[in-house]
């Protein structure tokens, strides 16, 4: 991340604090999935920077939305999990609390000047091609964001740019020379594909079943809870028109339109009486709360019983978080709203993992299997293959001829050209996925006339890559890092 930082460090601002006004029209996608430890509000704590749950859940909803507009809109948290985007968004907000500590240590400081001429430099705030207050404060509150809040991410932007700014490199004229000698070189290569669909795989219940008794502890039910539910329904508080108006004066700031501005006391009735209903419910909610926990609740109210785990859980993340923090020494959780109603759960039985049975983990065993299987076929095609293979042979071909390469989508040619380039062997195997390998032979090289990039901005690039690299590593070895979330 800091070399991308390093490389780009024009658009650090942006990336670093402008992206949480970004949201507008994207939707905002909230974490809910996991149970925080005892550091009230912190999801990690770096040194002496706490990463909050509110920094956590920016950086993973820009993520989020980042790939969105990628998969045009086709993204979902089961994607976003499997490619990693929790891990990565922590990992982000890791590093730069890493390079943080750094700048507390140089004792570096934004200035209030130096705050306020970033601001005024953002786009986002100009009206008619200059900074506008207004504009910024409409901003801000209609994406739900306060300038104080703003501005406390917009230095801890300029810091980290700050910080950064104290590693750039330079770039000497041998090292040029060198990066040149080793680049500006086109090799001619034979070439074939291996892919894990050429393999025929023996899936038979009898190797599944195989495969299970030696993964057992892979394939285990999700732990379930059986709880008592209490649930209040919506009732009206049937205000007068002197209580509308009282709860209106008092809460003024919570009745506001789109463009941030108070609604008069007519415009925002109907709010108003919404949340006066939902005051009632709650409080008579509460009381059945206490009869709930004494046992003396009215013959005539109901509970109900449900039996959940995190898959079938049907109630908001956040109150499932908490039903897991429930023991059967403390069962109660107060009156949670759902909808326009309110419920109180009891815990009566939780159900831990076990593993499961053949059967029920079959199809998940199946998957694994086939993967791991072909995975094992596949390396050792490639080596029985590697010393008598006869492929596709390219013209004379640089790093970045990835056209050139016709077996290969863009994206794989591109990697294997990486790859290659760095081998020091005249025949081997590159692997591309678990599930492609490519076989080469180079049967030529030849240096070219002109240089293929340009060779001060590749020694810098080189040269970043490895400061960074190191800096990040010296600063997790200086700073503690302790991560209160889990389940990464």
């Amino acid at each position: 991340m800091i070399s991308w930082m390093q490389r780009h460090r024009k658009y650090l601002v942006i990336t670093i604090w402008i992206s949480t006004i970004a949201f507008v029209g994207a939707g905002f996608v909230g974490w809910g999935q996991y149970s925080y430890g005892d550091k009230a509000g912190a999801v990690a704590q770096v040194g002496d920077v706490s990463i909050t749950q509110g920094e956590y859940n920016q950086a993973y909803s820009r993520m989020y939305n980042q790939y969105n507009q990628i998969f045009q809109g086709n993204f979902d948290e089961a994607q976003a999990k499997s490619f990693g985007l929790p891990q990565q968004a922590l990992r982000q907000l890791i590093e730069q609390a890493l390079v943080l500590n750094l700048a507390q240590s140089y004792s570096l400081r934004v200035t209030d000047k130096e705050l306020l001429t970033e601001i005024q430099k953002q786009e986002g705030f100009f009206d008619k091609g200059h900074f506008s207050k207004e504009r910024y404060q409409k901003v801000l509150s209609q994406n739900n964001m306060n300038m104080k809040d703003y501005e406390v991410q917009v230095r801890k932007g300029i810091l980290l740019q700050k910080t950064l700014a104290l590693f750039t490199p330079t770039s000497l004229p041998i090292e040029e020379s060198a990066l040149g000698a080793a680049l500006n070189i086109a090799d001619k290569v034979n070439y074939k594909v291996l892919d894990s669909s050429m393999l025929s795989v023996d899936n038979s219940d009898a190797k599944l079943k195989e495969f299970w008794q030696t993964q057992q502890q892979s394939y285990m039910t999700l732990p379930s809870f059986t709880l008592e539910v209490l649930t209040q329904k919506h009732i009206s508080a049937n205000a007068s028109d002197a209580e509308i108006a009282a709860h209106y004066n008092e809460n003024k700031q919570d009745f506001i339109n789109e463009e941030g501005m108070l609604l008069t006391l007519e415009e925002a009735k109907t709010a108003v009486i919404s949340a006066l209903d939902a005051l009632a419910t709650r409080k008579k909610a509460l009381r059945q709360y206490i009869n709930f926990k004494k046992a003396k609740l009215d013959a005539n109210t109901t509970t109900t019983m449900v039996t959940l785990d995190q898959v079938t859980n049907t109630y908001p993340a956040e109150i499932f978080t908490e039903i897991q923090s429930l023991t059967i020494d403390t069962p109660y959780l107060k009156p949670r709203a759902v909808g326009e109603d309110y419920l109180t759960f009891k815990l009566v039985k939780v159900s831990p993992s076990v593993p499961k049975s053949f059967e029920a983990a079959k199809e998940e065993v199946k998957i694994a299997f086939m993967k791991n299987a072909r995975a094992t076929q596949l390396q050792e095609l490639a080596q029985n293959s590697l010393a008598t293979f006869n492929g596709k042979t390219t013209p004379f071909v640089t790093r970045g001829d990835v056209t050139k390469l016709s077996l290969l989508n863009a994206q794989d040619a591109a990697q294997f050209l990486n790859q290659l380039f760095e081998q020091d062997k005249k025949r081997g195997t590159i692997q591309i996925n678990e599930n492609k390998i490519v076989l080469f032979n180079i049967l030529e090289q030849k240096l070219l006339d002109k240089p293929q990039i340009d060779q001060e901005t590749g020694v810098m690039r080189i040269k970043s890559s490895m400061l960074d690299r190191g800096l990040i590593k010296m600063l997790e070895n200086k700073y503690k890092t302790e991560i209160f979330i889990q389940g990464l």
